[in-house]
């Protein structure tokens, strides 16, 4: 049964002086509870991220979906998106100074036990988790649905605490097998415990109901599929149950 939840919207800086405000929904409860980021597809800081921070909460988790644009800032429009995503390409330590931020934000909520974090991203914001995972956070487990997987930074031996699952669609042309081999290649090299799962006939943005939507009215290689959706998000929870000891 879905618990009762709260939410509030949490202001915080980054390194760069960027004002963020991120979405936080947590279960009502008296003990402090594993906290998780919740990082968005480039769209930004949407109904979709805070409704997958709604249902973190309702499973027991104080989630907290992040925003990496500034104010807040959403869009529909793909070039809109691909913009502001870029901004945070451009200096090398934006996104996970970024990613960071709202770390630290997450863990001083007092709903939240710090000791036990994780973070999920979708699109954009699978690279945002596994960059800030990279860069030696403390975090648990990490969780990307078709994710971008190009690392800023490689990942090194001895660095990455969380243990990672990546959740690929077989049809995605934006990431593809390719990129996702070059990743287990890397987390190979560096020792880090990962599991990647590949959905067959799912393209890029499978877990968005509205990715068919996005596509038409973009022009770009999205689509919709309610099985690869379905299946990752169990084995999201079974990654998360595990890592953060419910």
């Amino acid at each position: 049964m879905a618990l009762k939840i709260k939410t509030r919207e949490i202001e915080y800086s980054a390194a760069d002086g960027v004002q963020l405000i991120g979405y936080l929904a947590a279960p009502e409860t008296e003990q402090p509870v594993a906290g998780i980021l919740v990082a968005p597809e480039w769209w930004g800081r949407n109904e979709y991220s805070e409704q997958r921070a709604r249902e973190l909460a309702e499973h027991g988790y104080a989630a907290l979906a992040i925003d990496m644009y500034g104010d807040k800032k959403s869009t529909i429009e793909a070039s809109q998106a691909s913009e502001w995503m870029m901004q945070t390409f451009a200096a090398p330590n934006t996104i996970v100074d970024r990613a960071a931020a709202a770390l630290a934000a997450l863990n001083a909520q007092p709903e939240v036990n710090r000791a036990s974090a994780a973070a999920i991203g979708f699109c954009y914001g699978g690279k945002v988790a596994l960059d800030l995972a990279r860069s030696g956070a403390d975090l648990k487990a990490v969780a990307t649905f078709h994710a971008n997987l190009s690392a800023q930074t490689p990942a090194q031996a001895g660095q990455v605490k969380a243990e990672l699952l990546v959740l690929h669609g077989e049809k995605d042309s934006m990431v593809t097998l390719d990129d996702v081999a070059q990743f287990k290649a890397e987390m190979f090299a560096a020792g880090v415990e990962h599991e990647v799962i590949v959905f067959e006939d799912a393209k890029h943005g499978f877990s968005n109901p509205q990715a068919d939507e996005r596509a038409k009215a973009n022009g770009v290689d999205l689509a919709y599929s309610a099985s690869a959706e379905q299946q990752s998000l169990e084995a999201m929870y079974e990654l998360l149950d595990r890592q953060l000891g419910k």
